[in-house]
């Protein structure tokens, strides 16, 4: 597939420190760990290299420090193909990064934005606005300043470019923002933070779709981990389930699931084309170590 349509993602990128021990240590002890471990990273980041790997024309907006971890971010978007004009280099800030503690089979995590807060509005430039213009689909996570997150879907929407917001971190969002989307991506936690609904059934989840849709009419995607996403198709639900695979590692599964979405809604393809596609995608990015590392390519999903 050569794919000439054009993607824009504003987002996030962060270096993830992963340290691995038997135990996490107690207040005021020292611990001596197994082994730590330097991931690129990132929501915006982790998209943006899913989209490229797939064969889709990529380009990153967001920034990072000027130092050692923002230059090996940057170098991992140009290796993938991901252009890199709108990543800006910021003096005196550090790049994001997250500390991962991993202990057993679990971790915590600590995330420190970093240059990722240096996204604002103010630093949207009259090129961005005319890369977005002029794109056939905006990505946009919330690891970055919820304004800027809104003004680049005015301008998407402005312009008619189809939008996908992949609403992680959770949080709160207001209507006007959530009229200018086109595709909406939570998981079950993140849709239910939104609704302020639990559901336990498929059929209590429809119910709460519908009532989202209705609402604020645009698509809505619900992914649910294992057993894949939901979409409503002439208000009925229907569930896409994986392929069997053999997980390694999650982290990234739900930003490898957005960027094939991103890349099945700029060539054309029906929302039922594309949720299958990215649902494969998804598997496999969780058979190999790393949420950037695992990313498919297009020729592994044919």
């Amino acid at each position: 597939m050569n794919v000439s349509n054009n993607i824009v993602v504003v987002g996030s990128m962060n270096m993830d420190i992963v340290m691995s021990a038997e135990r996490l240590p107690k207040i005021g002890e020292t611990i001596l760990g197994e082994k730590v471990v330097y991931l690129p990273g990132g929501k915006g980041a982790n998209q943006a290299v899913c989209m490229a790997r797939l064969q889709g024309d990529v380009t990153m907006v967001g920034a990072v420090g000027n130092d050692e971890f923002g230059r090996s971010l940057k170098d991992q978007m140009e290796s993938n193909g991901v252009k890199t004009d709108f990543i800006r280099v910021v003096d005196g800030v550090q790049t994001g990064i997250a500390n991962i503690f991993h202990v057993n089979r679990d971790n915590c995590i600590t995330v420190i934005p970093g240059a990722n807060y240096t996204v604002t509005k103010e630093r949207i430039t009259k090129e961005v606005v005319q890369a977005i213009a002029a794109a056939d689909v905006l990505v946009v996570q919330l690891e970055i300043p919820l304004e800027t997150v809104q003004y680049v879907l005015g301008i998407a929407k402005q312009h008619g470019v189809k939008t996908i917001l992949n609403p992680a971190p959770a949080q709160f969002l207001s209507p006007e923002l959530l009229s200018l989307v086109d595709y909406l991506t939570p998981n079950e936690t993140e849709f239910e933070l939104l609704t302020g609904e639990h559901s336990t059934t498929d059929e209590e989840l429809s119910a709460l779709m519908l009532k989202w849709e209705s609402t604020y009419h645009h698509t809505l995607i619900v992914t649910l981990g294992e057993r894949g996403c939901a979409i409503l198709e002439d208000g009925q639900l229907v569930v896409t389930p994986p392929p069997k695979v053999e997980v390694v590692d999650t982290t990234g599964a739900g930003d490898s699931f957005n960027g094939a979405l991103a890349v099945g809604i700029s060539t054309g393809q029906s929302l039922k084309e594309t949720v299958d596609f990215a649902v494969k995608v998804s598997a496999l990015a969780v058979t190999k170590f790393g949420a950037q590392e695992g990313m498919p390519f297009y020729e592994d999903i044919h």
